[in-house]
């Protein structure tokens, strides 16, 4: 059962994803309650490609208490504790982590520098495919529909499973099923 004060984080990581991706859901959970956590998806890299391949994750975390900036300045925070270089000029580039709020409850933000839900939730199967693990059923605040039949709809071909990530271990969590 998904409740309101929880917030779907999008995970993501290139460098040294075997490494950065546990340490940030370990950095995640000292910070906010761990409701669940997804496989971790590998995929080929989106706009730049001359780079090493993404593997994606997400988790579920309670926020009870915690506005969306202040969630934002802890996911920010994380990223700049594992070396996250943010550069202007590619913003597709590699990177150690990358930390988004993919969404929050039926919370509808539209700021210059604050968009939630992501709005590449229902194009980016890297993104629906996770998010769909955590809560099936939970119903996308604007587009109305399922993340279990977004990521349905989306063309997730490329992704491959990376069973050698466990982020539940991680957390000390059960290890979710992930979706055919």
């Amino acid at each position: 059962m998904f409740h309101n004060q929880q917030a779907f984080i999008a995970l993501g990581s290139n460098m040294s994803p075997e490494r950065n991706l546990p340490q940030a859901v370990a950095m995640l959970q000292a910070r906010f309650p761990i409701v669940r956590v997804s496989s971790v998806w590998e995929s080929a890299p989106v706009g730049y490609h001359e780079q090493p391949h993404f593997c994606n994750a997400a988790v579920l975390i309670d926020v009870a208490g915690c506005s969306p900036r202040r969630l934002k300045q802890e996911c920010r925070r994380i990223e700049q504790a594992l070396g996250r270089v943010r550069d202007p000029r590619n913003k597709n580039g590699p990177r150690t982590i990358d930390l988004d709020i993919a969404l929050l409850g039926q919370t509808i933000i539209e700021e210059d520098d604050l968009h939630i839900p992501d709005p590449e939730i229902p194009d980016r199967p890297f993104l629906s495919v996770p998010l769909a693990e955590l809560a099936p059923n939970f119903m996308h605040p604007q587009l109305h529909c399922s993340l279990k039949s977004i990521a349905e709809r989306s063309q997730h071909s490329d992704l491959t499973l990376r069973s050698d990530i466990n982020l539940a271990a991680a957390c000390q969590l059960p290890v979710r099923v992930p979706l055919n």
